[in-house]
């Protein structure tokens, strides 16, 4: 692998992301409890927020993420279409974002079908501050960190 890249979302990476769960792959995410435990969630809902964010809409505000980010914002967050052998996997921090704007916004990109499961748009805004981003696309491997 080259020395890292300047982290910055190729139009690729934002391509397959916001297209991730419609394409059937799924974002899986990786947070912590209080305990240290680990767990695994997919959410169907990731998408690129700017070049250097992810976010996701949580449909569920009292669920298991949501109730852990805030003492333990570190996430990863896989991606993974092995036809064309191109892997992502995101590392950042995680915040919830409550401003209208941001909520709209992450809501309104977000695949239909997830939409419906929450019409009166009780979820709330993840955004990701991404730090690292590494993986491969067919031949090529590559790291991205924050600049």
């Amino acid at each position: 692998m080259a020395e890292a890249e300047k982290l910055v979302l190729s139009d690729e990476m934002v391509s397959n992301v916001n297209g991730a769960f419609e394409n059937g792959k799924p974002i899986v995410v990786a947070y912590v409890d209080d305990e240290g435990q680990p767990h695994l969630s997919f959410r169907g809902t990731t998408q690129a927020f700017s070049p250097d964010q992810l976010a996701i809409w949580i449909r569920e505000p009292t669920g298991g993420i949501l109730s852990n980010i805030e003492r333990h914002p570190r996430v990863t967050l896989l991606y993974r279409d092995s036809p064309n052998r191109t892997t992502y996997i995101f590392s950042g921090r995680a915040r919830v974002q409550g401003d209208e704007e941001t909520r709209r916004v992450v809501f309104d990109n977000s695949p239909a079908r997830e939409q419906e499961k929450d019409p009166e748009r009780l979820g709330k805004a993840l955004v990701v501050d991404l730090d690292t981003v590494q993986g491969s696309e067919g031949e090529r491997r590559f790291l991205m960190k924050r600049g």
